[in-house]
């Protein structure tokens, strides 16, 4: 029974049809279809029911794909345990920000890239939340505070961020001294999430309103350069406007406390070896260590 095939019908299952899953294995269709013919024919059973929206397990076919799904995975992890050292192959599928992913973890990714010369990186730049599992990433970078899930996370840096406001909108409206007063103000966001900023020791929790939403933090930024109200924003974005004047921190007595970039990925005992080095990668550019005379302090 050939792997090609069990990792194929595994794809084709979990993404529901074979064109997804040609995309997710980077191979055409007919490719696909060509497998999973072979395979129902060793087998001697129908494994999925075509359809015109795509392909549904039957009885047969639910009851295979967790097997297939343990071998396809265990002989991932015998590959792993007997390559040399350093060599990783096969393909990494990653979802990363659209905000500053481009620009702040496309050139950790190119790196690894270049590492491991063998290996495959597919990456999906967005600012939604991708299920892992139905979409057959293998993990995702992700910042800010993170929402209660299933998934497992691994801390790899800081993440530093403030409230920022435009001159023009300062001059109009006033700038907000405490929490209290910010719910007095427009407040630019993604979605209904709420804002946690320090009170001393304290971390305070505000859920402020605003009419401007965006799932994008560029976006965002141009909003509240623009004059549209007050942004909580990671500095990556906001330090040119800063700069350059387009933007001023508020809110300063009460910054938000250091938010953090993780990789997570779907709970199980064992992670991917690519998933490790991509971990330890962005650690490495991340969250450096101190310098020694630091340390000795």
């Amino acid at each position: 029974m050939d792997i090609d095939e069990l990792r194929t019908f595994v794809e084709v299952a979990d993404a529901g049809g074979v064109s997804p899953a040609a995309q997710r294995l980077g191979v055409s269709k007919s490719i696909v279809s060509r497998r999973l013919l072979r395979l129902e024919a060793e087998l001697g059973v129908q494994l999925l029911a075509r359809t015109t929206r795509g392909a549904a397990l039957t009885e047969a076919g639910a009851t295979f794909r967790d097997y297939a799904a343990k071998v396809c995975a265990d002989i991932d992890v015998a590959r792993e345990t007997i390559a040399p050292a350093g060599e990783l192959r096969g393909r990494l599928r990653v979802a990363v920000p659209l905000s500053f992913g481009p620009t702040h973890f496309a050139p950790m990714l190119a790196e690894m890239a270049r590492r491991h010369p063998q290996l495959q990186i597919h990456t999906c730049y967005s600012d939604r939340f991708v299920d892992l599992v139905t979409e057959g990433y293998d993990c995702a970078i992700r910042v800010g505070y993170l929402p209660d899930s299933n998934l497992i996370a691994k801390r790899v840096g800081p993440i530093y961020g403030k409230l920022v406001a435009s001159p023009d909108y300062i001059k109009a409206h006033g700038a907000p001294e405490t929490p209290e007063e910010l719910a007095a103000h427009e407040a630019l966001m993604q979605g209904t999430e709420s804002w946690q900023l320090m009170d001393g020791d304290n971390i305070i929790t505000v859920r402020p309103q605003g009419r401007f939403k965006a799932d994008n933090g560029v976006a965002l930024v141009a909003a509240a350069a623009a004059g549209l109200g007050i942004a909580y924003l990671p500095d990556c974005l906001t330090h040119e406007y800063i700069a350059s004047g387009a933007l001023m921190p508020v809110m300063t007595r009460h910054p938000p406390p250091p938010a953090g970039a993780y990789v997570v990925r779907a709970p199980g005992q064992h992670p991917a070896r690519k998933i490790r080095v991509l971990t330890e990668l962005l650690i490495e550019y991340c969250d450096p260590p101190p310098p020694l005379a630091d340390v000795d302090r």
